[in-house]
């Protein structure tokens, strides 16, 4: 896993133990690709996508196959478990979605060459790091969080798992400058008006639901729905320690104004202004 361990980039083996494979995975050109930050709305995309895809033509999969297995996380590798890789493989659907929490510089180069369509969903750091923080502390996988002030610094300083917040939303913000076949969504957006999102990821995507479809699609992937759905909520996970919290936990936009002092505020604006130059990229901690 050579390039695993550049100065700053930190990660689990549990996504770099497969790392040749994983970077010489074959992508399929229909093949559709969901990137996001731990914690970002990746299910909840995923959910989406699946919907649209595959709502009407394979419901029962709805009832009997967990998302987790309908999306398989590419570069995850735990033992006793299939590796993302071959869950892909063994995608009985057409096309395959398929998620990932990489930088975009390790995203495998098939997905470029067979020009498939990537949507990468970001979502506000503050947020991201509250809900990355009550994540860590109940899932298996994860290190222990630690404290939430030692949290905060490790968080600003990119000694999390999958690295530095802020490298991966602008990466992937600047990828999409040059490549019409990147979709990049906001969680905030998501939240104000999933309706409007779903149309925008339709228009990506060439797809055209009927009218009822788009609005049972929209009912159907509310963040209370979503909880309570044991095929969206990981509940049938074995990697996840339900006595702990719960993985999805609240869905809303601005829970970081519970868990941050007004100190703890200040300093994160100070560093977010360092990190953060490029004025194009606009992220809303409140709605």
């Amino acid at each position: 896993a050579q390039n695993t361990e550049s100065p700053g980039f930190s990660m689990t083996h549990f996504f770099t133990d497969n790392w040749e494979n994983v970077q010489n995975f074959k992508a399929r050109p229909d093949d559709v690709l969901i990137a996001t930050y731990p914690k970002a709305g990746t299910t909840w995309v995923s959910y989406i996508l699946d919907l649209l895809y595959f709502g009407q033509t394979s419901p029962e999969r709805q009832t009997s196959v967990p998302i987790y297995e309908r999306v398989p996380f590419l570069e995850l590798i735990v033992p006793k478990f299939v590796p993302g890789l071959d869950q892909v493989e063994r995608l009985p659907t057409s096309p395959r979605l398929i998620k990932t929490h990489f930088p975009v510089q390790f995203v495998p180069k098939s997905f470029w060459e067979q020009n498939c369509k990537i949507i990468y969903v970001a979502r506000n750091a503050k947020d991201n790091m509250v809900s990355y923080f009550h994540f860590d502390s109940m899932a298996m996988i994860e290190p222990d969080p630690g404290d939430w002030n030692n949290y905060f610094q490790r968080f600003m300083q990119g000694k999390v798992v999958t690295g530095s917040w802020y490298d991966h939303v602008n990466g992937w913000w600047k990828k999409k400058q040059t490549s019409p076949n990147v979709h990049y969504m906001f969680y905030e957006d998501l939240v104000e008006d999933t309706g409007r999102e779903i149309d925008k990821l339709c228009s990506f995507l060439g797809l055209s639901p009927s009218e009822d479809e788009r609005k049972r699609i929209t009912g159907g992937v509310q963040f209370d729905k979503m909880k309570k759905n044991n095929m969206t909520n990981y509940s049938t996970h074995a990697r996840m320690d339900f006595k702990t919290g719960s993985f999805m936990r609240k869905g809303r936009v601005g829970d970081w104004k519970n868990h941050f002092t007004v100190a703890q505020n200040e300093e994160f604006d100070e560093d977010y202004k360092k990190k953060m130059k490029d004025p194009t990229l606009q992220l809303r901690t409140d709605l």
